[in-house]
C-alpha cells in the first residue's frame, strides 16, 4: 500500500477537527458545559483523546470555536437561502432572526457560550469567530452603514445583549419583543426575515441534525493517477 499523500493527510486532519467541533456542539447542547468532558467529546467524534489538545488549547476554546462555527454557518445559511437577495434591509432582518433563532432553539448551548465569554479567558477571536465577524460586517455594509468599523461593534453588542436577555434564567425576555426592538433600531419591517408569528421555517434549516455545518464525511480515496475519486 502506497503512503498517503500530503493532501490526503491534510484532509484527514481537517475532518478530524470538524468531527470534534460537531461533537462539542452536540454534547454541550445535550448535557451542558460542566457535564461534558474533553474525553466525552473525543469519544463522540471517534478521535484519539490526544488529538483534542493538538487542535485546541482547552475545552473552553474548543466549545467557543464550535459555537462560533454553528453561528457563522447558521447565519450564512439564512443570508443565502432562497429566494436569494442583495437587499440590505432583508439581509439585516435575516441576520437578526438567525442569531435570535439560535437563542430560541438551542438555549443550553447559547447560555453556556455567553457564560464562557464572561470568564477570565474572555472572547476568543478564533478563525470561526472571524468568519462570523466577516458575515456581520458585510451585512452591516449592505444595510448602508457609512462607517462599518464603528457600526459593527455596536451591532455585535446589541445581538449579544439580545441573546443574553433571551436566556437569563427566571426572567427571560420574549424573542419577539427583542426582535421588535432590533428591527426598530435598524428600520426594518416586521414581515422581513422570518417573523416569529408566521410559523415559517426556511427549507433545509432547523432540526437537530447539524451535519450540514461540519464537513465530516469520508476522505475520497486517490485513484491510480493520484486524483481523488
Amino acid at each position: 500500500m502506497s503512503p498517503r499523500s500530503a493532501s490526503v493527510n491534510e484532509e484527514l486532519r481537517r475532518r478530524s477537527r470538524e468531527r470534534l467541533l460537531q461533537a462539542a456542539v452536540e454534547l454541550v447542547s445535550e448535557r451542558g458545559y460542566e457535564a461534558t468532558t474533553l474525553g466525552d467529546i473525543a469519544d463522540r467524534a471517534g478521535s484519539a483523546r490526544g488529538l483534542v489538545s493538538y487542535y485546541f488549547p482547552g475545552k473552553r476554546r474548543l466549545v467557543q470555536s464550535a459555537v462560533h462555527r454553528l453561528m457563522h454557518r447558521t447565519l450564512e445559511e439564512a443570508l443565502e437561502r432562497e429566494p436569494r437577495t442583495g437587499d440590505g434591509a432583508e439581509r439585516m432582518a435575516r441576520a437578526i432572526d438567525a442569531i435570535l433563532g439560535l437563542a430560541r432553539d438551542r438555549p443550553v448551548l447559547m447560555r453556556q457560550h455567553m457564560a464562557g465569554i464572561l470568564q477570565a479567558e474572555g472572547f476568543v477571536q478564533c478563525p470561526e469567530q472571524q468568519r462570523l465577524s466577516q458575515l456581520l460586517r458585510d451585512t452591516m455594509a449592505r444595510h448602508g452603514s457609512q462607517d462599518v468599523e464603528a457600526d459593527y461593534p455596536m451591532m455585535r453588542a446589541l445581538l449579544m445583549g439580545a441573546v443574553f436577555a433571551a436566556l437569563v434564567p427566571g426572567v427571560p425576555m420574549p424573542v419577539p419583543v427583542l426582535r421588535a426592538e432590533l428591527f426598530k433600531r435598524y428600520r426594518l419591517d416586521w414581515d422581513q426575515g422570518i417573523p416569529p408569528d408566521t410559523g415559517k421555517v426556511p427549507d433545509g434549516t432547523g432540526g437537530t441534525d447539524l451535519s450540514r455545518f461540519f464537513a465530516t464525511g469520508a476522505v475520497p480515496e486517490p485513484s491510480a493517477d493520484g486524483q481523488s475519486k
